[in-house]
Protein backbone atom coordinates (compact mmCIF):
# COMPACT_ATOMS: atom_id res chain seq x y z
CA UNK A 1 0.00 0.00 0.00
CA UNK A 2 1.55 3.18 -1.25
CA UNK A 3 1.60 5.92 1.55
CA UNK A 4 1.46 9.83 0.77
CA UNK A 5 5.06 11.08 2.17
CA UNK A 6 3.92 13.73 4.55
CA UNK A 7 6.47 17.37 4.39
CA UNK A 8 7.07 18.34 8.14
CA UNK A 9 7.81 22.16 8.45
CA UNK A 10 10.57 23.43 9.83
CA UNK A 11 10.93 24.31 14.00
CA UNK A 12 10.58 27.91 14.84
CA UNK A 13 13.84 29.07 15.42
CA UNK A 14 15.18 27.33 12.11
CA UNK A 15 12.99 29.36 10.60
CA UNK A 16 14.87 31.78 11.91
CA UNK A 17 18.37 30.88 11.23
CA UNK A 18 17.32 30.17 7.15
CA UNK A 19 15.87 34.11 7.39
CA UNK A 20 18.98 34.70 8.53
CA UNK A 21 21.26 32.63 6.02
CA UNK A 22 18.83 33.82 3.11
CA UNK A 23 19.53 37.36 4.03
CA UNK A 24 23.37 37.05 4.41
CA UNK A 25 23.24 35.43 1.29
CA UNK A 26 21.08 38.10 -0.66
CA UNK A 27 23.59 40.55 0.60
CA UNK A 28 26.61 39.40 -0.47
CA UNK A 29 25.28 38.13 -4.05
CA UNK A 30 23.86 41.88 -4.19
CA UNK A 31 25.98 44.24 -2.36
CA UNK A 32 24.85 47.73 -3.84
CA UNK A 33 21.63 46.98 -2.60
CA UNK A 34 22.82 45.63 1.18
CA UNK A 35 24.76 48.77 1.35
CA UNK A 36 22.22 51.33 0.73
CA UNK A 37 19.69 49.54 2.60
CA UNK A 38 22.28 49.97 5.60
CA UNK A 39 23.08 53.23 4.70
CA UNK A 40 19.51 54.42 4.65
CA UNK A 41 18.84 52.83 8.11
CA UNK A 42 21.99 55.18 9.51
CA UNK A 43 20.41 58.17 7.76
CA UNK A 44 17.15 57.73 9.20
CA UNK A 45 18.29 56.98 13.20
CA UNK A 46 21.43 60.17 12.49
CA UNK A 47 19.68 63.03 11.10
CA UNK A 48 16.06 62.94 12.90
CA UNK A 49 14.82 66.31 12.16
CA UNK A 50 17.31 68.31 10.97
CA UNK A 51 19.75 71.02 12.93
CA UNK A 52 18.55 73.66 14.96
CA UNK A 53 18.17 76.90 12.57
CA UNK A 54 20.38 79.40 14.75
CA UNK A 55 18.58 82.86 15.72
CA UNK A 56 20.29 85.04 13.38
CA UNK A 57 19.43 82.08 10.48
CA UNK A 58 15.81 82.53 11.88
CA UNK A 59 15.46 86.39 11.23
CA UNK A 60 17.36 86.00 8.09
CA UNK A 61 15.32 83.16 6.81
CA UNK A 62 12.01 84.58 8.10
CA UNK A 63 12.92 88.31 6.84
CA UNK A 64 13.00 86.86 3.20
CA UNK A 65 10.13 85.08 3.81
CA UNK A 66 8.02 88.07 5.02
CA UNK A 67 8.78 89.79 1.61
CA UNK A 68 7.01 87.59 -0.44
CA UNK A 69 3.95 89.14 -1.61
CA UNK A 70 1.08 86.51 -1.21
CA UNK A 71 -1.70 89.09 -1.48
CA UNK A 72 -0.42 90.05 -5.18
CA UNK A 73 -0.15 86.18 -5.65
CA UNK A 74 -3.66 85.47 -4.88
CA UNK A 75 -5.33 88.77 -6.72
CA UNK A 76 -3.12 87.71 -10.25
CA UNK A 77 -4.40 84.18 -9.95
CA UNK A 78 -7.96 85.52 -9.38
CA UNK A 79 -7.25 88.03 -12.40
CA UNK A 80 -5.92 85.01 -14.44
CA UNK A 81 -9.05 82.74 -13.49
CA UNK A 82 -11.51 85.55 -14.71
CA UNK A 83 -9.68 86.05 -17.98
CA UNK A 84 -9.49 81.74 -18.56
CA UNK A 85 -12.98 81.53 -17.66
CA UNK A 86 -14.03 84.41 -20.44
CA UNK A 87 -11.85 83.07 -22.86
CA UNK A 88 -13.47 79.72 -22.28
CA UNK A 89 -17.22 81.33 -22.58
CA UNK A 90 -16.36 82.42 -25.81
CA UNK A 91 -14.35 80.13 -27.79
CA UNK A 92 -16.46 77.69 -29.88
CA UNK A 93 -15.58 74.42 -31.02
CA UNK A 94 -13.19 74.97 -33.67
CA UNK A 95 -13.59 78.76 -33.98
CA UNK A 96 -12.63 81.27 -32.42
CA UNK A 97 -13.96 85.29 -33.42
CA UNK A 98 -13.07 88.53 -32.45
CA UNK A 99 -14.02 88.62 -29.14
CA UNK A 100 -12.51 85.07 -28.37
CA UNK A 101 -8.69 86.58 -29.50
CA UNK A 102 -9.19 89.18 -27.07
CA UNK A 103 -10.35 87.01 -24.66
CA UNK A 104 -7.47 84.75 -25.13
CA UNK A 105 -4.81 87.69 -25.31
CA UNK A 106 -6.35 88.66 -22.13
CA UNK A 107 -5.85 85.33 -20.69
CA UNK A 108 -2.24 85.01 -21.81
CA UNK A 109 -1.18 88.40 -20.48
CA UNK A 110 -2.85 87.67 -16.94
CA UNK A 111 -1.44 84.05 -17.38
CA UNK A 112 2.46 85.68 -18.06
CA UNK A 113 1.58 88.12 -15.17
CA UNK A 114 0.80 85.31 -12.49
CA UNK A 115 3.66 83.35 -13.96
CA UNK A 116 6.16 86.16 -13.33
CA UNK A 117 5.24 87.06 -9.80
CA UNK A 118 5.24 83.46 -9.09
CA UNK A 119 8.52 83.11 -10.65
CA UNK A 120 9.90 86.35 -8.38
CA UNK A 121 8.26 84.41 -5.18
CA UNK A 122 10.06 81.58 -5.84
CA UNK A 123 13.41 82.77 -6.15
CA UNK A 124 12.38 84.26 -2.84
CA UNK A 125 11.67 81.16 -1.37
CA UNK A 126 15.02 79.61 -2.82
CA UNK A 127 17.08 82.50 -1.29
CA UNK A 128 15.12 82.36 2.08
CA UNK A 129 16.22 78.05 2.37
CA UNK A 130 19.81 78.76 1.37
CA UNK A 131 19.91 80.70 4.26
CA UNK A 132 18.76 78.00 6.38
CA UNK A 133 20.55 75.10 4.59
CA UNK A 134 19.93 71.60 3.46
CA UNK A 135 20.31 69.32 6.67
CA UNK A 136 18.57 72.48 8.62
CA UNK A 137 15.41 71.54 10.22
CA UNK A 138 13.81 73.40 7.21
CA UNK A 139 15.61 71.14 4.51
CA UNK A 140 15.04 68.15 6.10
CA UNK A 141 10.98 68.99 7.40
CA UNK A 142 10.41 69.62 3.49
CA UNK A 143 11.72 65.99 2.21
CA UNK A 144 10.36 64.38 5.38
CA UNK A 145 6.93 65.65 4.57
CA UNK A 146 7.12 65.27 0.70
CA UNK A 147 8.37 61.71 1.27
CA UNK A 148 5.00 60.71 3.85
CA UNK A 149 2.89 62.58 1.27
CA UNK A 150 3.99 60.17 -1.19
CA UNK A 151 3.91 57.21 1.09
CA UNK A 152 0.58 58.12 1.92
CA UNK A 153 -0.95 58.25 -1.23
CA UNK A 154 0.71 54.85 -1.97
CA UNK A 155 -1.07 53.35 1.06
CA UNK A 156 -4.54 54.53 -0.20
CA UNK A 157 -3.78 53.37 -3.31
CA UNK A 158 -3.11 49.68 -2.14
CA UNK A 159 -6.00 50.53 0.32
CA UNK A 160 -8.74 51.18 -2.40
CA UNK A 161 -7.61 48.56 -4.64
CA UNK A 162 -7.64 46.00 -2.25
CA UNK A 163 -10.91 46.52 -1.15
CA UNK A 164 -11.93 45.82 -5.08
CA UNK A 165 -9.60 43.42 -5.51
CA UNK A 166 -11.37 41.47 -2.71
CA UNK A 167 -15.17 42.12 -3.89
CA UNK A 168 -14.37 40.86 -7.14
CA UNK A 169 -12.29 37.93 -6.14
CA UNK A 170 -15.47 36.77 -3.90
CA UNK A 171 -17.65 37.40 -6.78
CA UNK A 172 -15.12 35.05 -8.94
CA UNK A 173 -14.96 32.19 -6.08
CA UNK A 174 -18.65 32.00 -5.75
CA UNK A 175 -18.90 31.37 -9.06
CA UNK A 176 -16.08 28.48 -8.90
CA UNK A 177 -17.42 27.34 -5.12
CA UNK A 178 -13.93 27.91 -3.30
CA UNK A 179 -13.80 27.21 -0.17
CA UNK A 180 -13.03 30.35 2.63
CA UNK A 181 -9.39 29.55 2.78
CA UNK A 182 -9.15 29.90 -0.49
CA UNK A 183 -10.58 33.09 -1.05
CA UNK A 184 -8.75 34.26 2.24
CA UNK A 185 -5.41 33.31 0.26
CA UNK A 186 -5.92 35.18 -2.59
CA UNK A 187 -6.87 38.23 -0.92
CA UNK A 188 -4.05 38.19 0.83
CA UNK A 189 -1.58 38.00 -1.96
CA UNK A 190 -3.58 40.69 -3.84
CA UNK A 191 -2.96 42.48 -0.42
CA UNK A 192 0.54 42.28 -0.75
CA UNK A 193 1.28 43.20 -4.34
CA UNK A 194 -0.99 45.83 -4.45
CA UNK A 195 1.11 47.56 -1.27
CA UNK A 196 4.43 46.71 -3.33
CA UNK A 197 3.18 48.30 -6.03
CA UNK A 198 1.68 50.99 -4.32
CA UNK A 199 4.70 52.54 -2.03
CA UNK A 200 7.41 51.00 -4.87
CA UNK A 201 5.64 53.89 -7.54
CA UNK A 202 5.51 56.04 -4.43
CA UNK A 203 9.18 55.81 -3.51
CA UNK A 204 10.21 56.60 -7.40
CA UNK A 205 8.16 59.64 -7.86
CA UNK A 206 9.35 60.74 -4.47
CA UNK A 207 12.95 60.19 -5.80
CA UNK A 208 11.83 61.61 -9.56
CA UNK A 209 10.70 65.21 -7.34
CA UNK A 210 13.65 65.07 -4.78
CA UNK A 211 15.95 67.06 -6.87
CA UNK A 212 13.90 69.90 -7.30
CA UNK A 213 13.83 70.32 -3.66
CA UNK A 214 17.35 70.18 -3.20
CA UNK A 215 17.68 72.52 -5.97
CA UNK A 216 16.01 75.07 -4.34
CA UNK A 217 18.48 75.15 -1.67
CA UNK A 218 21.52 76.79 -3.18
CA UNK A 219 23.45 73.97 -1.62
CA UNK A 220 27.29 73.14 -2.95
CA UNK A 221 26.92 70.65 -5.49
CA UNK A 222 28.57 68.02 -3.88
CA UNK A 223 26.53 68.61 -0.90
CA UNK A 224 23.83 68.93 -2.74
CA UNK A 225 24.57 65.08 -4.37
CA UNK A 226 25.38 63.77 -0.57
CA UNK A 227 22.07 65.19 0.43
CA UNK A 228 20.10 63.65 -2.87
CA UNK A 229 21.57 60.44 -2.52
CA UNK A 230 21.14 60.32 1.38
CA UNK A 231 17.42 60.92 1.48
CA UNK A 232 16.77 58.61 -1.48
CA UNK A 233 18.33 56.12 0.48
CA UNK A 234 16.81 56.61 3.34
CA UNK A 235 13.76 56.41 1.52
CA UNK A 236 14.19 53.29 0.08
CA UNK A 237 15.38 51.62 3.51
CA UNK A 238 11.77 52.80 5.22
CA UNK A 239 10.08 51.36 2.12
CA UNK A 240 12.03 48.36 2.06
CA UNK A 241 11.80 48.30 5.83
CA UNK A 242 7.63 48.07 5.29
CA UNK A 243 7.47 45.69 2.72
CA UNK A 244 9.71 43.25 4.75
CA UNK A 245 7.57 43.78 7.63
CA UNK A 246 4.54 43.60 6.14
CA UNK A 247 5.24 40.08 3.73
CA UNK A 248 7.03 38.79 6.99
CA UNK A 249 3.77 39.05 9.22
CA UNK A 250 1.54 37.46 6.34
CA UNK A 251 4.72 34.54 6.04
CA UNK A 252 4.81 33.90 9.64
CA UNK A 253 0.41 34.20 10.00
CA UNK A 254 0.41 31.33 7.36
CA UNK A 255 3.36 29.28 9.00
CA UNK A 256 1.69 29.25 12.18
CA UNK A 257 -2.27 28.35 11.06
CA UNK A 258 0.49 25.64 8.92
CA UNK A 259 1.98 24.54 12.04
CA UNK A 260 -1.65 24.26 14.02
CA UNK A 261 -2.85 21.93 11.07
CA UNK A 262 0.29 20.00 11.26
CA UNK A 263 0.15 19.65 15.00
CA UNK A 264 -3.62 18.76 14.56
CA UNK A 265 -2.82 16.46 12.05
CA UNK A 266 0.07 14.59 13.66
CA UNK A 267 -2.29 14.85 16.87
CA UNK A 268 -5.31 12.80 14.94
CA UNK A 269 -2.40 10.15 13.25
CA UNK A 270 -1.61 9.16 17.09
CA UNK A 271 -5.20 8.60 18.27
CA UNK A 272 -5.90 6.53 15.20
CA UNK A 273 -3.01 4.40 16.14
CA UNK A 274 -3.45 4.13 19.85
CA UNK A 275 -7.24 2.99 18.81
CA UNK A 276 -5.97 0.43 15.97
CA UNK A 277 -3.67 -1.26 18.50
CA UNK A 278 -6.14 -1.00 21.55
CA UNK A 279 -8.76 -3.06 18.96
CA UNK A 280 -6.10 -5.48 17.98
CA UNK A 281 -4.88 -6.04 21.60
CA UNK A 282 -8.21 -6.92 22.04
CA UNK A 283 -9.15 -9.08 19.36
CA UNK A 284 -5.73 -10.98 20.21
CA UNK A 285 -7.08 -11.38 23.92
CA UNK A 286 -7.51 -14.96 24.91
CA UNK A 287 -11.77 -15.95 25.39
CA UNK A 288 -12.77 -17.82 28.75
CA UNK A 289 -16.03 -19.53 28.78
Amino acid sequence: MNRQRQVALPEPADVGSMVLRGAASFARRNKVIAGSYLFGILVILLVGTGTRLTLQQRREYNSIMDTIDLQAEFEASQRYAMADQAYRSSAGWFTCDSLCTRNKQRMEIAKSNLDAIRKEGHARMSDAKAVAGLFSEVGVGEVKDKFWSHFHSGQQFAKRQSMWDAMFIGIRSMSRDENILEYALRVLMQILVNFSMGLIVALFVFIFGLWGVVRDYQANPLVAVFFFLAATCGAFAFVATYLMGIFGAAAGGLYGLAKVAESSQQNARLNQGQHYRQRQYMGNRPHYD
